[in-house]
């Protein structure tokens, strides 16, 4: 019964694809697929942005969205109809191709990526050989789409706001890739699935063996985070769209449904990065101990995903933003380094397996432990050494 429950939506899509002629069925699970990832994650989107004005709005101490339908629940659908029916200016000047194609290279890289997710046992649309280079390799797209939306506006300020987020997002791409280098050479693969399937099995026969319940993976998925939160553009790494500043970076000249897909992106892009970290990290679909293992993977992918997507809303309610300074210092003087170290540490971890005298793995955490933590006392003094940094005082205005 439990697994007729998991592989539900498999077995549906086999009988819907059975019910066509042989030559249609390989375009019938093409559309199947591209369908039910298009309807999942835009679903997905539309409830976390309202369960983030609404969380945003209980930290700061307001209501947020309460007035559209119960409970404000319909507030979603009433951005959607403003944005499509708002009018679309394009300045004068602008490249009108360049500036009509830029939120579509937004968006549809984002929906490609999600391809390659395995998002519960049997269920990743392509297994390609190399899921993680697609995914990456399709990500890079986000990067253009910023580059054509500030240089095809023919301002100033959109081009320069462009180039600060260009410049963001190749620094925290570098340490966001290698991040993910220890998993890599421990699971002897790059197929998403082929990752997923190396975390299975159980430590004392009872807790899963994921990737976090090592040193390495822990301080992976640390630093992994780290760089995909500035990746994506969220708090406290959202310089390029400071709604304090005087424009929102390449944005400024968008209005209307176009502004609407980079916004779409932005989201859709935050959950194919969490449903990364997920995957590498966290088993992916794999219950956490054995005994809930009853669940259906899905739900454990989807309740993973809904805790990434708590936690980014609750650092934006709270952390303030970072220093242009500060950001590009964190990425190439610390995070860089450390994801370096974390893979020697991945590599001391696979060649001390062997090691079984009394205590050794204990022994051995604390080892590839230290390989990581060390440096990150280290570097985190010296990049913080003489600028005497303390609490702020608020004074009001005589």
């Amino acid at each position: 019964m439990f697994d007729a429950l998991d592989q539900l939506f498999v077995s549906l899509k086999h009988w819907l694809v059975g019910q066509l002629p042989a030559a249609l069925q390989p375009w019938a699970s093409l559309v199947i697929s591209a369908a039910a990832i298009l309807g999942v994650f835009m679903t997905l989107f539309a409830l976390t942005v309202l369960i983030e004005r609404k969380g945003l709005g209980r930290i700061q101490n307001r209501y947020g969205p309460n007035r559209v339908g119960p409970w404000g629940l319909l507030q979603p659908m009433a951005d959607f109809i403003k944005m499509l029916t708002k009018e679309d200016i394009v300045p004068s000047g602008a490249d009108r191709v360049v500036h009509f194609v830029a939120p579509l290279v937004m968006v549809v890289p984002v929906l490609l990526a999600y391809a390659v997710i395995p998002v519960g046992r049997n269920m990743a649309a392509v297994d390609f050989n190399a899921g993680l280079l697609f995914f990456f390799a399709v990500g890079a797209c986000i990067e253009l789409a910023v580059f054509m939306a500030g240089w095809s506006s023919r301002n100033k300020y959109s081009l320069l706001g462009g180039m600060r987020a260009i410049a963001q997002m190749i620094s925290y791409e570098l340490p966001l890739i290698l991040s993910t280098l220890p998993v890599v050479m421990l699971a002897g693969s790059m197929s998403l699935v082929d990752i997923t399937d190396a975390q299975g099995g159980h430590y004392g026969g009872w807790l899963a063996r994921w990737h976090v319940f090592t040193p390495w993976g822990l301080a992976g998925l640390l630093l992994f985070t780290v760089a995909a939160t500035a990746e994506s553009n969220r708090a406290p790494f959202d310089l390029p769209e400071g709604e304090s500043e005087i424009i929102a970076g390449h944005l400024v000249e968008y209005s209307g449904f176009k502004y609407a897909l980079f916004f779409i992106g932005e989201y859709l892009g935050m959950f194919a990065v969490s449903a990364l970290g997920i995957t590498l990290f966290l088993g992916g679909w794999r219950a956490p101990v054995l005994w809930l293992e009853w669940v259906p993977s899905y739900m454990w992918f989807f309740l993973k995903l809904g805790g990434f997507v708590a936690l980014f809303i609750w650092l934006r309610g709270t952390l303030p933003r970072l220093r242009a300074d500060h950001l590009m210092n964190l990425a190439w003087k610390f995070l860089l380094p450390l994801v370096l170290l974390n893979a020697m540490s991945a590599a001391l971890w696979h060649y001390t397996a062997q090691w079984t005298f009394a205590g050794a793995g204990l022994a051995r955490w604390l080892l590839c432990a230290s390989l990581v933590g060390v440096p990150y006392v280290v570097l985190g003094r010296r990049l913080f050494a003489g600028q005497h940094i303390g609490p702020r005082t608020y004074r009001m205005a005589a």
